[in-house]
């Protein structure tokens, strides 16, 4: 028996997440992504050893995706300035990715595919990234200082919610969603962490 192709593996995860990207779960099959990958339905099994590994692996590229997405944004002098430019990459992603986006939350439905608090895990790295800019934030004076990992999950709780209103279309109870919700929202947060009178 042949060995596992990395190349195959890597392939297979890619293809998976695209469809989930374009198409959302009820698109996802072993049939569809062997022939869009150019391997046999056998890959997956040699690979993954089914479905539900492979629907991990691909959490995992989510996360991959969204960790290199918030990478893009270079630190400068103003960290505050940083942190809303990682808001925005953040949110970037998730209306690009839609259904990988929530794949990875657990907020779509993957039929007898259930994400375990294991698999979420796999986001800790992303959620590090913006615990990094808020120690920078506070460093610089800007927000009191605090626990950065609680100050960090505040301002990602805000940040996922108005995503999540947004992918589910409800964002639209004002002409503006982004300028009249999301970012008073943000600001309002901050400005409640600012640093004391």
């Amino acid at each position: 028996m042949p060995a596992p192709d990395p190349d195959v593996r890597r392939r297979l995860i890619e293809v998976a997440a695209d469809v989930l990207s374009e198409e959302g779960p009820g698109a996802l099959s072993a049939r569809r992504l062997a022939r869009d990958a150019g391997t046999s339905t056998m890959a997956l099994y040699t690979h993954f050893g089914g479905m539900p590994a492979l629907v991990r692996a691909v959490v995992a590229e989510g996360f991959a995706r969204l960790y290199d997405r918030v990478a893009e944004v270079e630190p400068s002098a103003d960290p505050l300035a940083d942190l809303v430019a990682a808001a925005v990459a953040y949110r970037g992603y998730a209306l690009a990715d839609p259904h990988l986006y929530l794949v990875m939350f657990g907020s779509a439905s993957l039929g007898e595919y259930r994400l375990t608090e294991t698999e979420l895990e796999v986001g800790l790295a992303a959620f590090g990234q913006l615990v990094a800019v808020v120690e920078r934030v506070m460093d610089a004076g800007a927000i009191r200082r605090s626990d950065p990992a609680a100050v960090a999950g505040q301002f990602w709780a805000a940040l996922h919610g108005y995503v999540m209103i947004e992918l589910s279309g409800l964002s639209h109870v004002v002409e503006d969603p982004e300028a009249q919700i999301l970012q008073p929202l943000l600001t309002n947060l901050l400005t409640a962490l600012g640093p004391p009178a």
